[in-house]
């Protein structure tokens, strides 16, 4: 089976409230947090349209409304974009299934990715494993020096997943919060709301013996969750925006 990104949907959760840097938000929602000049959730969606996504369903919450007028005022060429709020926080996984739903569109397979972190990755890392007809889903995993912040990916040597440990000091993999799924997994998901991908579906997947492949990078991650963290991410975009296909 051989694997083109022309049949991946990418799915941006941006439900969330960005609590831990509300004072430096002025009024948007975490996701459009200015960076290098642009909303953080553009430089999510450019970097992966660099990757060959070019159809983007945006799950939006809380002020939902700014992230859709932008999209609206200011289309990146080449790329559509539908954004689909939740009227109540769902959850990632809630927040995944309600953009589907909503949006009423279809796809052979669906890429999940946060609006607030992105990794540098390339997604034929992701697609390989996903090429095997025995596997349902791919996490992305990152190797870090310490996952206390985290917990971590535990898997076997077939590199399938088989639990989410404790926080812990040392080094490991953890979850990105990137995954890749076929659409036939779709049907396995739990039909609750709200819905956590960690907490309940991958766990769910696990008891019914579904292959979950753990794909390992160490590609630069930005996470915009901190103060410390968002000045961070913008010294490197600028410093980095031949990834993007950009000259500033």
């Amino acid at each position: 089976m051989s694997f083109s990104s022309n049949g991946i949907t990418g799915i941006i959760l941006a439900g969330g409230y960005g609590t831990r840097i509300k004072h430096l938000l002025n009024g948007v929602p975490k996701p459009m947090v200015s960076v290098a000049g642009r909303p953080f959730v553009e430089w999510v969606v450019r970097y992966f349209q660099t990757q060959g996504i070019t159809k983007f369903i945006i799950s939006t919450g809380y002020l939902g409304e700014v992230i859709e007028q932008h999209f609206q005022t200011q289309p990146i060429e080449g790329v559509q974009i539908i954004c689909c709020r939740e009227t109540t926080p769902l959850g990632t996984a809630g927040g995944f299934l309600n953009a589907i739903q909503q949006s009423g569109k279809s796809s052979n397979n669906w890429l999940v990715v946060n609006g607030d972190s992105l990794v540098f990755a390339n997604l034929a890392l992701l697609t390989k494993h996903l090429s095997d007809k025995n596997t349902s889903g791919v996490i992305l995993g990152l190797s870090v020096k310490d996952t206390s912040r985290y917990g971590s990916l535990v898997y076997n040597q077939s590199g399938e997943l088989e639990n989410f440990a404790e926080k812990r000091p040392g080094a490991g993999i953890i979850s990105t919060g990137v995954y890749l799924f076929k659409n036939s997994l779709l049907k396995e998901f739990p039909h609750r709301q709200p819905l956590s991908f960690e907490n309940e579906v991958f766990p769910l997947f696990l008891s019914k013996k579904l292959s979950i492949q753990v794909a390992i990078t160490e590609a630069a991650f930005l996470d915009i969750g901190t103060p410390e963290s968002l000045p961070q991410s913008e010294s490197f975009i600028i410093q980095n925006l031949d990834r993007f296909e950009l000259s500033y």
